[in-house]
């Protein structure tokens, strides 16, 4: 949910989306708890794939 809102989709939109009656869950569970995963995720995929690129250029 947090890249849908980092893209601008409006709050409303997201909560919508998951089914939500209003926006007081979507913001409370899903938009805060995904950005953290999200970056250590992005993280070690940026980790693995510089290894990849490494050893393909050697």
């Amino acid at each position: 949910m947090s890249l849908l809102s980092d893209s601008g989709v409006s709050l409303e939109d997201i909560a919508d989306l998951c089914g939500h009656a209003g926006t007081r869950v979507t913001e409370a569970v899903y938009r805060q708890q995904l950005r953290p995963v999200l970056l250590s995720g992005a993280t070690a995929m940026d980790r693995t794939f510089a290894s990849d690129a490494d050893a393909r250029e050697a």
